[in-house]
C-alpha cells in the first residue's frame, strides 16, 4: 500500500485547477486523462520532493503549468513499470506499435 502524499490535503481546494487542466487536455484531444491520473502525476513526478512550507498558490501554479508531453511521458514510463512486457512476443510488439 502506498503512503499518503504530504500535499493530499490540498486536493479539495485545488479541484477547480485540476478540472481546468483536464479541460485543456480535452481541448487538445487527450480525452482519457482522469483527475486521479493527473493527481498521480503531480504527486509522483512534479512533487516528488516535498517542500514543507509550500503555499496553495504554488500548488495551483504547478497544476496549471503541467504540459501534456510531460504527463504522457510519465504515463508511458509508469505503464512500462507496471506491466510485464515480453518484447519477444510478436503480438505485444504489434500492440505497442499501434
Amino acid at each position: 500500500m502506498e503512503k499518503s502524499h504530504a500535499y493530499n490535503h490540498f486536493h479539495t481546494q485545488v479541484k477547480p485547477a485540476l478540472v481546468s487542466k483536464l479541460e485543456e487536455f480535452r481541448l487538445l484531444g487527450y480525452n482519457e486523462v482522469s483527475e486521479s491520473g493527473l493527481w498521480d502525476f503531480l504527486t509522483k513526478k512534479k512533487w516528488k520532493k516535498v517542500k514543507p512550507e509550500i503555499r496553495l498558490y504554488e500548488i495551483i501554479d504547478d497544476i496549471l503549468s503541467v504540459k501534456v508531453s510531460d504527463y504522457i511521458s510519465f504515463t508511458t514510463i509508469e505503464m512500462y513499470k507496471n506491466n510485464d512486457f515480453n518484447l519477444n512476443d510478436e503480438d505485444e510488439w504489434k500492440d505497442l506499435l499501434k
